[in-house]
């Protein structure tokens, strides 16, 4: 028999309101700002120092996010062993000196291998923020992952605008900053480091053994979840690698432009469709919520494939995909707050990084659709929006208004 318990959902005033959630999520803008401070221009800096082709480029810049992925199952389970705020310093701190290391050497025997290590780092600083981000927003605190996305999407924003004056001076100035900025991160994270001790549950001995990094993918609900997140990545990965080929063959010499006015746009709608996604959320079923997400994908997708380069076409897909976006990139982190035990929430955040081999998925899936032309693409993948569909209405996940669980 299943119980259904109340649990006051904490709003964004009462989430900012608290001092160590304001510092994680300063410490996430921060570390967004560095990161998508230098990422974007790994690949022109590879192209300067090195005679590589565009394919071995792709997959130097791209093994960051593979190694942050698939080492995140490992580094999940380390930060619920060790410890998550030891576990956050330790990243921060590995992409410090990564990003310093970067700034002083040049050659590429040394370059690359250290690349390939900014994923090391990733996957000992997400798992372990977010864990702490769930412990101290508490139950009912899903929305402190809308608080996330925010910072992330700020990041996202700010960090190339940043980059690109810095690579502008020079390739030692783009890594400086990011490495200044991750420094900063340290600083912070450190200062709160009894706070931050203080939330911190590690799992029990009883619980300790060779194979707990895998309880995660045992659990049937976490492994829906898991899926449907894998499936909502593979179709958002289009709007950073399909899109500007679609829109250079439509475009020519105004694509840049275009693409620059759309990105734009998005950027400052990704950040402020959380306010509404949070109300729609509170008043509505988490399949209703994927429902209205799924549609924005889709709609997007229809708009941008009738546009033939119009702003305006193009700007009314950019509004239609931030409502997909904003429903359904944190949906997956807000469930897993829910589902995950508080000592094992490192493990679950870890295990979910999988979900980023969309991201590599995606472009090579897209890439071949839209090979076969324009309205194969377009057509195909706004069917595609709609499969994470399915997985998020399964009874097993027993969710409901306001990502409620039942029988938790």
């Amino acid at each position: 028999m299943t119980t259904t318990t109340q649990v006051r959902q904490a709003g964004f005033k009462d989430l900012i309101g608290d001092r160590t959630v304001r510092v994680l999520a300063l410490c996430s803008l921060i570390n967004s700002c560095a990161f998508f401070g230098m990422m974007p221009f790994l690949a022109l800096y590879l192209a300067d120092i090195t005679s590589l082709p565009p394919a071995a480029i792709g997959a130097f810049t791209g093994s960051v996010a593979l190694v942050g992925a698939v080492g995140a199952l490992a580094g999940g389970a380390i930060t619920d062993r060790a410890g998550a705020g030891s576990l956050l310093r330790a990243g921060l701190a590995l992409y410090t000196l990564l990003a310093a290391a970067l700034a002083t050497v040049t050659a590429p025997v040394l370059v690359l291998p250290l690349i390939v290590c900014l994923g090391g780092a990733l996957m000992l600083v997400g798992p372990s923020l977010k864990k702490l981000m769930s412990l101290a927003a508490g139950e009912g605190g899903e929305l402190v992952f809308r608080i996330r996305f925010m910072t992330v999407s700020a990041g996202a924003a700010l960090g190339p605008l940043a980059g690109a004056a810095a690579y502008s001076v020079s390739h030692r100035a783009l890594f400086a900053v990011s490495a200044a900025l991750f420094a900063c991160c340290v600083l912070l994270v450190h200062a709160r480091r009894d706070s931050l001790r203080a939330l911190d549950v590690r799992v029990p001995p009883v619980r300790q053994g060779r194979w707990t990094w895998t309880h995660s993918l045992r659990d049937g609900r976490f492994r829906l979840v898991l899926v449907s997140a894998v499936l909502i990545t593979l179709v958002f990965a289009q709007l950073e690698s399909m899109i500007p080929l679609y829109l250079k063959a439509e475009s020519g010499d105004r694509a840049p432009t275009l693409f620059a006015v759309v990105f734009a746009v998005h950027a400052v709608l990704g950040f402020a469709y959380q306010w509404p996604a949070a109300w729609l959320a509170r008043r509505t079923t988490l399949p209703a919520q994927a429902g209205v997400g799924c549609t924005g994908f889709a709609a997007a997708f229809l708009c941008w494939g009738t546009s033939d380069g119009r702003l305006g076409v193009l700007l009314a897909g950019v509004l239609a995909w931030t409502v997909g976006e904003a429903l359904l990139m944190p949906m997956a982190d807000l469930v897993t707050h829910r589902l995950a035990p508080d000592a094992e929430k490192g493990a679950f955040f870890g295990a979910l990084e999988l979900r980023y081999l969309g991201f590599f998925a995606g472009p090579i899936l897209g890439g071949a659709l839209l090979d076969g032309g324009t309205w194969l693409y377009f057509g195909a993948m706004a069917a595609l929006s709609f499969a994470a569909w399915p997985v998020l209405r399964s009874r097993s996940l027993g969710l409901g208004p306001g990502l409620g669980l039942e029988g938790r």
